[in-house]
């Protein structure tokens, strides 16, 4: 310690080694570094929402039925068909001049953008005589451009007389509306969760330097994540959507700030240690750096698991996911680290870390939670278990198909409002039309199984090409109704039967269904493989088999609680219609290797004290010094994903919501309660088989 606190000298020469000289130069040079790829990077950055993309088959199965149909509508004349549906009502009953109104609206659609379809009504009134309604289907270029197809048919019909309300709805319209609210999602996200990660560093540090630095460094790492995202997708074949594009602003704000907390941590207190910043820094980092890395390669090795999941959108979450992380890794460790010590000890000003003061000071409150642990231990993982236990019940009956039309949370669009009202006027004709595929050497065949299937109401052929000939089905029930879904099940057994795989079923409700089951199939396979993935993360990194099955099934605990108080309040308090359907997973993935990240930051310091102390006793030490920064984490990780219930859409709304609420109950109760009682519970069986154990049995032994 003498060579550490002697006083520098200042007759003017530099009288420091070589190596020390070097190390000195090492923070600018990391600067300089980072400045160029910035510059370099931040055009490609900008690039990313090129190759962002939201249509159907995006967010569908790669194998499933109705992406199939989507691949083969695209090879027809006009290729993609799109649909609008354009629904007039006067709440009071029609007038005369209203019927009039309509038709010319409905002759100039045609005109402008194509067909009402070849032997279909044109103009339907409602039987309560409130209402008229006709469907549009689009042609060629229309087709092709249906994202301005709507707003150009909503402005086209603006003018209508007074106390009539035109509403212009149907696939194509629900479409426009939802690219609509994703377009403003990423630049909103990214204001939203800069801001709330910015007041909680200020409050968190209470300096008025030292905030900025994180910060900073984590708009750096967004940056290059999105570089980095746009580059692979120039190499690589996989969908970049803007649900992936929102998690990716999140995951890295969220982990990126987490990382600076705990390096921050541990820096401030080997400052107390090292008179030089770069000499406290490097020791830091070789402290907090193993388990900073551990959790990356978690999360990266959760996220990468994704790549066997049959849906697309989540398939493609895998490496955008991973992408994101690795660039927070890398930006925290090199970047941040050069800019604290380049700023030395003020940027904590004004709690500026004194040389020699005493570093367990600001840990009491944490040394007294695990004095009481320690007394109470089985009652501190046995009750808050029954709890989470209890809250899981909330998982019963949860309806994992939020229906297409229940997807905004507020500002219902245009297409929502107009469906809605075809329910309630055309309770007969609510249906949105199948779509069934067939070769043309079938196409007979296969419309007379479709027009024998219960709960088709009728059916027709329409476009034709040379691999493909399109069969046009309705149903009888409602969208995505149970009598729909049996349906769409029947017919294509129905079809199958007929021409093998030679015809596909498909359309707007078809999708939902093949998404719904996909999903469920994704879970059991993804699910498991996550655990055994984080499991032996978990096993390599604290050299032990029963610590990694403790820490994993406390963090599953939590996810199914979190999950059950979730589904409660989506349900009871919310409002919402359902769950959606990817959320269970995704929600699992981040609850799962972000959990394990502070229990990987707190197991890996109380190994650390119990080679020196015993288990029990470097438990409680552990707890003590890690406790502030870690539960500091996970508020501003749960605060970040909360973030995304400021938007529009349910899905974002319920993923912020869940992984929010499952990391503060992992946070909060499970790290800081159940984690350190099993672990004193256990004592030194915590680390069998390691050395560790080895050492603490022949310690016990020696006692004996």
């Amino acid at each position: 310690m003498t060579s550490q606190l002697r006083a520098p000298d200042h007759s003017g020469a530099d009288t420091r080694p070589k190596t020390s000289r070097t190390k000195t130069l090492l923070p600018w040079l990391m600067v300089a570094v980072w400045v160029g790829l910035v510059v370099g990077g931040y055009s490609l950055a900008g690039k990313l929402d090129s190759v962002t993309r939201d249509g159907q088959a995006d967010y569908l199965p790669a194998s499933a039925q109705s992406t199939k149909v989507l691949e083969a509508e695209a090879e027809l004349p006009g290729g993609e068909n799109g649909l609008l549906v354009v629904v007039s009502e006067r709440a009071g009953g029609l007038q005369p001049g209203d019927r009039e109104a309509v038709a010319r609206g409905h002759a100039e659609l045609v005109e402008r953008f194509g067909s009402d379809g070849e032997g279909s009504p044109e103009i339907v009134e409602s039987d309560d005589g409130t209402a008229l309604m006709y469907a549009l289907s689009l042609e060629g270029d229309a087709a092709a451009e249906d994202a301005e197809v709507t707003p150009d048919a909503r402005q086209l019909l603006k003018d209508q007389p007074d106390g009539l309300d035109v509403y212009v709805t149907g696939p194509t319209a629900l479409g426009a509306d939802m690219d609509e609210v994703f377009d403003a999602v990423d630049s909103r996200l990214l204001l939203a969760t800069a801001g709330v990660v910015a007041l909680l560093l200020i409050l968190t540090y209470r300096s008025p330097l030292l905030w900025l630095v994180p910060l900073a460094s984590v708009g750096v790492a967004a940056i290059t994540s999105m570089g980095v995202v746009y580059a692979l997708t120039q190499v690589f074949d996989f969908t970049i959507t803007s649900m992936s594009s929102a998690l990716l602003i999140v995951l890295v704000f969220g982990a990126g700030t987490d990382y600076a907390l705990l390096l921050v941590a541990r820096y401030r207190e080997e400052l107390h240690r090292h008179e030089r910043p770069i000499d406290a820094m490097l020791v830091a980092l070789r402290a907090a750096g193993p388990a900073i890395l551990a959790s990356a390669a978690t999360v990266v090795a959760g996220l990468l698991c994704l790549l066997v999941a049959d849906l697309n959108s989540i398939s493609s979450l895998g490496p955008v996911g991973a992408a994101g992380i690795a660039a927070a890794l890398v930006v925290m460790l090199t970047l941040f680290p050069a800019l604290l010590v380049l700023l030395g000890r003020r940027v904590f000003w004004p709690f500026v870390p004194r040389l020699g003061a005493d570093v367990r000071a600001s840990g009491s409150r944490w040394a007294q939670l695990g004095e009481l642990v320690a007394r109470r231990r089985v009652v501190g993982w046995a009750v808050p278990l029954m709890i989470l236990g209890g809250l899981a019940l909330g998982t019963v009956g949860v309806n994992s198909a939020l229906p297409q039309l229940d997807q905004f949370t507020r500002s219902t669009p245009e297409s929502v409002t107009g469906a809605k009202l075809i329910e309630e006027r055309y309770p007969d004709q609510g249906g949105q039309p199948l779509t069934v595929m067939s070769r043309p050497a079938e196409s007979r065949e296969v419309l007379a199984a479709v027009e024998s299937t219960s709960g088709v109401a009728s059916a027709e052929i329409g476009r034709a090409g040379d691999d493909w000939v399109e069969i046009s089905a309705m149903p009888v029930d409602p969208p995505e109704s149970s009598g729909e879904t049996a349906t769409i099940h029947q017919l294509r057994e129905n079809v199958r039967e007929v021409a093998g795989e030679a015809a596909l079923v498909g359309g707007p409700s078809a999708e939902k269904l093949d998404e719904a089951e996909t999903n469920k199939s994704d879970r059991n396979l993804v699910m498991p493989l996550i655990l055994l993935v984080v499991l032996a993360i978990l096993g390599l990194l604290l050299r032990a088999i029963v610590a990694p099955l403790v820490l994993v099934a406390t963090v599953v605990v939590s996810y199914f609680g979190a999950l059950g108080l979730c589904n409660l309040l989506f349900d009871h308090v919310l409002g919402y219609a359902g769950l959606e359907s990817s959320v269970p997973l995704i929600g699992f993935l981040f609850l799962v290797a972000l959990g394990v990240d502070y229990n990987i930051f707190l197991m890996t310091r109380v190994r650390e004290e119990a080679v020196l102390h015993g288990t029990v006793e470097g438990t409680k030490r552990g707890l003590a010094t890690t406790g502030g920064v870690i539960t500091s984490a996970g508020i501003v990780l749960a605060a970040t994903f909360a973030v995304l219930a400021s938007l529009p859409l349910v899905m974002l709304v319920e993923i912020g919501i869940l992984v929010a609420v499952g990391v503060l109950i992992d946070t909060l109760l499970v790290r800081s309660i159940v984690v350190p009682a099993l672990t004193m519970s256990l004592g030194s069986r915590i680390w069998w088989p390691s050395k560790l154990w080895r050492a603490e049995q022949d310690r016990v032994d020696d006692r004996v």
